[in-house]
């Protein structure tokens, strides 16, 4: 597919993991590399061709606002949830009426990556398949992952399906935090708050959850330790 000219990031977060940097700051208006992290994922999109970007916001949602609203492009699009903040698949759905019926991109705003050989939003849309797909995601191999120490979370198997890791196994892929998702997988989930992974493993279960592997270098920032990590990644890849 060409690459949907609309995307939605996940900016609403309190970054508990992050304290004390989020108790006057919200999490994706930290720095790393010297750029804050929603701008690094708002500028990746612009240059894939992304036109427009809903952008929730929650705590500190004024910060947030105005930081934004110095930006040219791509278009901005606030979906409020000072109100209540409603997880990851509540805060997409409050925003669907704003996709129409098409696919449309899907960004967290606390990760990123340093591109390998291919550039990987392009790689993502060219692996979607509407009538095969209701959600592809961007995997990262977990053993390579820079501030994340978690078990992984799916299997790819040949075919770019994907299943989740049992309990106390290790998965070698986790979830990179961008996706593509259509509308319809939000078929019948209810008002208010809860998260994605419940859309994902219903997905699962209708064999229609696809993956594809990240090319490069994923960096997760959850934790001041990790900021500092992630620094030394831009700076060890730009020696």
């Amino acid at each position: 597919m060409d690459m949907p000219k609309t995307a939605m990031v996940l900016a609403g977060g309190h970054g508990k993991r992050m304290r004390p940097l989020t108790a006057t700051t919200p999490k994706p208006l930290v720095k790393v590399g010297g750029q804050s992290l929603i701008d690094r994922c708002l500028d990746a999109l612009a240059g894939a061709g992304v036109e427009t970007a809903v952008v929730n916001v929650h705590h500190l949602a004024d910060l947030i606002e105005a930081h934004l609203a110095r930006r040219t492009a791509p278009r901005i699009v606030i979906s409020d949830e000072r109100g209540a903040l409603l997880e990851t698949g509540g805060g997409v759905r409050k925003a669907l009426p704003l996709f129409g019926d098409a696919a449309f991109l899907l960004r967290n705003s606390d990760s990123f990556w340093l591109e390998g050989v291919r550039r990987n939003l392009e790689w993502l849309a060219g692996g979607w398949d509407d009538a095969r797909m209701d959600a592809l995601l961007l995997l990262a191999p977990t053993v390579t992952a820079i501030g994340y120490s978690g078990r992984g979370d799916f299997f790819l198997d040949k075919g770019g399906l994907l299943a989740r890791r049992a309990e106390r196994m290790i998965a070698p892929f986790v979830y990179a935090g961008t996706a593509i998702l259509h509308p319809r997988l939000f078929a019948d989930t209810p008002e208010g708050p809860f998260s994605l992974n419940l859309l994902f493993d219903r997905a699962i279960e209708a064999g229609r959850l696809h993956g594809v592997r990240l090319d490069g270098l994923w960096i997760n920032v959850e934790t001041p330790q990790s900021v500092a990590r992630a620094d030394a990644a831009i700076t060890a890849s730009a020696a």
